[in-house]
């Protein structure tokens, strides 16, 4: 027997953090004080309130099978959140509940995606968009946007990216790495193209809940005109730090509920009962506690992009929303990966190389501020002396 992985699996891309992470691992082994600035975990404990209605939950019973799609009483709410919070308008049969948000967005591409077709994935691009392009069959084709225009999303570049195989765009917004959000002249860009070429919207808005200053999230099904082209794919891991909870949804037009709803049945069954009668209380009384760690990243963020931005060689915007920060650093010629090792090496401090989002930014590193004030000060002030070094 040829015991060779499936062809569409070979092609699968290489994680380009595994190395950095797996010296993470060997480096705390061997005893050393890594700070680990590399991860997209928040910090805080998930609200009490979210984790005592779990215990309940499996206490009076909720550790059986359920409906694929979801509880109906975590499905309504969403549906009720989606339309008054987002100006959206979705059915409850049209919610989804999967474990994550990852599930979700693999159930979204392979509910629409045949052999061959092409997705256009907006770079700086999350790490994982390419990986379950290829899982479903799809071909991700990038669209790099330029850190010098503000990682503006122009039409022109969408335009140029297009094929008569392009079935969709996905986008994630706000943005992990460069914590961007779009514009309503991007939200525009973004409509003319999919109404124009035909095409499927894939919205990755689980950072919703994460925009500093004056800027504001907009959900990308509330645009006219992409409504009932849009799916939209949100999780509770970020804004509710429910990451270990693995709890999700795609909310999507009505036409394409049953071959997803197929799709999550023999994907997973259905996510763990009592885990979405969590999901209920996060989304009805957990307001105070979102806004209370939204507003710590805002201090966290001020404090990185100053402190960053006093460095010579060091360009850092201000990201708009999520929880990182993107830095142009350019010293020695290094390239991410290079720089990203150097600082693991010489500061103990891990950080995620800017090619993992993209071929086009090799001198950037994302930065996460999931991390406490004192932990950032250290690890700011280890890079700034290695960084000085080089210099």
């Amino acid at each position: 027997m040829d015991l060779q992985s499936a062809t569409m699996l070979q092609a699968l891309p290489e994680s380009k953090t595994l190395s950095i992470l797996n010296k993470v691992t060997r480096l705390k082994q061997e005893g050393h004080d890594i700070i680990n600035l590399a991860g997209g975990d928040p910090d805080f404990n998930t609200p009490n309130m979210i984790i005592v209605e779990a215990e309940k939950a499996m206490k009076l019973g909720m550790t059986h099978y359920v409906n694929s799609n979801g509880i109906p009483e975590l499905r309504n709410e969403i549906a009720h959140k989606l339309k008054i919070e987002n100006g959206v308008n979705y059915d409850p049969s049209q919610i989804i509940v999967t474990a994550g948000g990852k599930p979700a967005l693999y159930v979204a591409l392979k509910s629409i995606i045949n052999p061959g077709d092409e997705v256009l994935v907006i770079n700086p691009a999350w790490v994982s968009f390419e990986p379950l392009i290829t899982m479903v069959g799809g071909h991700a084709v990038s669209v790099d946007l330029n850190p010098n225009d503000h990682f503006k999303l122009t039409k022109e570049l969408l335009d140029a990216a297009c094929t008569e195989r392009t079935k969709a765009i996905i986008v994630n917004n706000p943005n992990n790495p460069t914590g961007r959000v779009l514009s309503i002249e991007e939200f525009h860009n973004l409509r003319d193209v999919v109404i124009e070429k035909d095409l499927i919207l894939i919205a990755d808005e689980v950072y919703e809940k994460l925009v500093y200053g004056t800027h504001q999230f907009t959900s990308l099904a509330s645009i006219p005109g992409l409504e009932n082209r849009t799916i939209t794919v949100q999780s509770f891991s970020k804004g509710h730090a429910m990451t270990g909870w693995r709890l999700g949804y795609l909310a999507l037009p009505s036409e394409l509920v049953p071959a997803a709803s197929n799709i999550q049945g023999h994907l997973a069954t259905c996510t763990p009962a009592f885990i979405q009668k969590a999901g209920v209380v996060a989304l009805k009384e957990a307001k105070e506690e979102v806004e209370y760690m939204r507003s710590i990243y805002d201090k966290r963020i001020n404090q990185v992009v100053t402190y960053l931005n006093q460095i010579p060689n060091v360009n850092c915007p201000h990201p708009e929303g999520a929880f990182y920060v993107f830095p142009e650093i350019k010293f020695r010629n290094f390239d991410s990966i290079e720089l990203a090792n150097y600082l693991l090496d010489e500061a103990k401090v891990a950080v995620t190389p800017g090619i993992a989002f993209g071929s086009s930014y090799l001198h950037n590193i994302r930065i996460s501020c999931a991390m406490s004030e004192r932990e950032l000060e250290e690890a700011l002030r280890r890079i700034e002396k290695a960084l000085t070094k080089i210099v």
